[in-house]
């Protein structure tokens, strides 16, 4: 009986120093600024490329992006407020040290939507869930593993080469914009647009269509044109004739500005 006593005593502290351990993580975690979510990765066999159909980005390597990116579940998606947005993400080494690098991090562009499965999926609300591309989850988890790991995340600066893009998507007189490459904060909270036939200082405000497109339903052809973009962080830049009056729908043009 003393035996058995012992035994018992041995295996409830081992369960209480292990419940200590994980609420230590998770509680120091969340003191640094990083967030609790889970981490998986899409298809061996899909391109990297491909995933940004929910922004509308389409092969996300032309649009500026890299190979490291992430759908991201409802509650970050945020109907399409987050495509363009940077996350840090890291394995949880404490939680999950057999299959998490230690001290291993990797930044994540948000360029599509994991949708819920409504069966309990890890992209179910209230989840905070990346599915990340395979080269951006190896960076973070051992390969082999079962292809879902602990992590913490953080909202960080987009680093992106060259200037923010603007892809012409409508027809007619319906303006729909692509707004890409995006630094800074990485997401477009506000858009404006303007003619350069239109009277100076007027600027038309824009509506989010879906993911990362802007519409406007002002027939702006044969226009040079002008925008205005406002970022989640509330920094502001304004890119004068980005586009020539000859421009075409589906074509993209580069500005020279950049968030910081």
């Amino acid at each position: 009986m003393k035996a058995a006593a012992g035994s018992f005593c041995v295996l409830f502290w081992q369960i209480i120093f292990f419940v200590s351990v994980v609420l230590e993580g998770i509680n120091g975690a969340q003191a640094n600024g990083w967030l609790n979510a889970h981490a998986t990765f899409y298809g061996v066999n899909e391109d990297p490329a491909t995933l940004g159909g929910a922004c509308g980005y389409g092969n996300t390597m032309l649009a500026g992006f890299g190979v490291n990116t992430a759908a991201v579940s409802g509650i970050l998606f945020r109907g399409g407020e987050a495509c363009g947005a940077c996350y840090q993400v890291m394995c949880n080494y404490k939680l999950d040290p057999k299959w998490c690098l230690q001290r291993r991090a990797v930044t994540v562009s948000a360029t599509n939507f994991c949708p819920p499965n409504n069966n309990g999926g890890w992209c179910n609300p209230p989840h905070h869930h990346f599915d990340m591309s395979m080269p951006a989850f190896l960076r973070i988890a051992r390969q082999g593993n079962e292809g879902i790991v602990p992590v913490i995340y953080r909202r960080v600066a987009c680093k992106r080469r060259g200037g923010v893009r603007f892809t012409l998507k409508g027809q007619l007189s319906f303006n729909m914009v692509m707004i890409s490459n995006v630094g800074g904060s990485g997401a477009a909270k506000g858009a404006w647009i303007r003619g350069s036939r239109m009277r100076s200082g007027t600027w038309i405000p824009m509506h989010r269509n879906w993911g990362a497109n802007w519409q406007s339903s002002i027939d702006l052809r044969n226009q040079q044109l002008s925008f205005k973009l406002t970022l989640i962080d509330g920094k502001a830049l304004v890119f004068y004739n980005v586009v020539p009056s000859t421009w075409r729908f589906g074509q993209t043009f580069s500005s020279q500005n950049q968030f910081s």
